[in-house]
C-alpha cells in the first residue's frame, strides 16, 4: 500500500507531508495519539480508540475538534481502499490533527522478551502520549541484550507489560494480566482479550518468571503474540494452550466485526 497522511485535511504522499518544526508536539512529543488495525481497509474497534484519544487529550488538558479528525480519517481510509495496514491518528500541542496509514510491521510467529527496568510516569497514567521515547529506548536496550523485546519491569520488581504491548501469563494453570492498578495502560486489545477469555488481574513479581508456563503479548497490530522466551529461559510451550485459544477467540471475534 502507498503509505498515505492527512494533515488538517490535506491527503497526500505521507513522506511529502509537513507540520511546522515550531509545533510543540515534535519539540516536546507534546500530544495524544492512537492506532488502530486496518482490516480491508476498515479499522477495528475504532470507536474505542477515539473514545480513549479524549480521554488521553483531557488528561494533558490538550483540546481538538473529535468531528474533524473523524471526518479526516475517514477521507483518508476512503481515498486509500480497501487496504490492511495501521491509521494512526496524532493530536499535536500545536493544532494539527494528523493521520497516517502505513502497513503492517512484519511479526515473528513468536517473540523473546528481554527485562529492562522501568518507572512508569504516574502523571501520564491513562495518557496514550507522544512522549514514547523511553519505550523506544526499553526496545532498544532488549535488541541489545539479545532478545526481540522488552518486559518492562519496576525497581520494585513488578511486571509491567511490553512497551507498545500488554503482557498475559499463564500460571498455575489460569491465564493472568498485570491489573491497571499497576500503572500500565488501558490496552484495547487487552480489553478484548479480557472479556474473551478467562483472564484474572493479577501482580507479577519478577521473581516468578521461570515458573510461567506460557505468556504472549497483546495488541492493535499484534494481536495475540506468542512469548517463546524471557530473559534467555525457554517457556514450555510457545504457543501453549490457552495462548492459542485467546488468539483464536480475538480472531473470530475481530473477523465477526470487520467482514
Amino acid at each position: 500500500m502507498d503509505d498515505l497522511a492527512s494533515v488538517n485535511g490535506i491527503i497526500g504522499r505521507a513522506d511529502e507531508m509537513t507540520i511546522p518544526i515550531t509545533d510543540e508536539g515534535l519539540l516536546r512529543g507534546d500530544g495524544v495519539f492512537e492506532v488502530a488495525r486496518l482490516y480491508a481497509g476498515r479499522p477495528f474497534a475504532w470507536d474505542e480508540h477515539l473514545t480513549r484519544l479524549v480521554r488521553s487529550a483531557a488528561n494533558v488538558r490538550l483540546e481538538f475538534d473529535l468531528d474533524a479528525a473523524r471526518a479526516e480519517v475517514d477521507a483518508l481510509l476512503a481515498k486509500a481502499g480497501a487496504v490492511d495496514g495501521t491509521v494512526r491518528l496524532l493530536i499535536t500541542r500545536g493544532g494539527r490533527r494528523v493521520a497516517v496509514l502505513a502497513p503492517l510491521p512484519e511479526q515473528r510467529a513468536s517473540v523473546t522478551l528481554g527485562t529492562v527496568e522501568y518507572a512508569p510516569t504516574r502523571v501520564l497514567d491513562a495518557v496514550k502520549s507522544l512522549s514514547y521515547a523511553a519505550n523506544m529506548l526499553a526496545s532498544r536496550l532488549a535488541r541489545e541484550a539479545g532478545a526481540d523485546e522488552a518486559l518492562l519491569v519496576t525497581p520494585d520488581w513488578h511486571v509491567l507489560e511490553a512497551p507498545t504491548s500488554a503482557f498475559f501469563y499463564v500460571l498455575g494453570g489460569r491465564l493472568h494480566t498485570p491489573p491497571l492498578e499497576d500503572h500500565i495502560l488501558d490496552s484495547i486489545t487487552r480489553r478484548h482479550v479480557l472479556t474473551l477469555s478467562r483472564v484474572a488481574e493479577r501482580s507479577l513479581d519478577r521473581a516468578e518468571l521461570p515458573r510461567l508456563e506460557e505468556a504472549f503479548l497483546a495488541s492493535t497490530t499484534r494481536e495475540v503474540q506468542p512469548v517463546a522466551a524471557i530473559d534467555g529461559r525457554a517457556l514450555p510451550a510457545a504457543p501453549g494452550p490457552l495462548t492459542a485459544a485467546a488468539a483464536e477467540a480475538l480472531r473470530r471475534y475481530i473477523d465477526a466485526r470487520t467482514r
